[in-house]
């Protein structure tokens, strides 16, 4: 069932919706919630456009984890547990993006195999 194998891929997407709705950046919660829609085209450049945003959500992971974690330290509060989450967030999301390569049943629904 290639819709569990891409549940990694939606998790990612509502968790990237969900950073953004914290700071009330509406548009970004739209097309995070909405990039995932990608995969109904069975195509290789959907596949990859799939894997850029989420390996750019990857780098919005580690951006927010470095901001949040001068911020605690600098008012002296403890960082480790939200260092541990926001990190385990960030692997998780950039890891998604693996999926294509991982996945023989995913590659070959989205022809990457002769892709690239």
């Amino acid at each position: 069932m290639n819709i569990l194998r891409l549940l990694p891929i939606f998790i990612s997407a509502l968790l990237l919706g969900a950073h953004f709705l914290r700071t009330e950046l509406i548009l970004p919660v739209i097309f995070a919630l909405l990039f995932p829609a990608l995969l109904l085209f069975k195509r290789a450049w959907a596949a990859r456009l799939v894997q850029i945003i989420l390996v750019l959500g990857s780098l919005e992971w580690v951006r927010t984890l470095i901001v949040l974690v001068a911020e605690r330290r600098a008012y002296g509060l403890s960082w480790i547990k939200l260092a541990i989450i926001i990190g385990g967030v960030a692997v998780f999301t950039g890891s998604s993006a693996l999926l294509f390569s991982y996945c023989r049943s995913l590659r070959k629904r989205y022809r990457l195999d002769n892709s690239l």
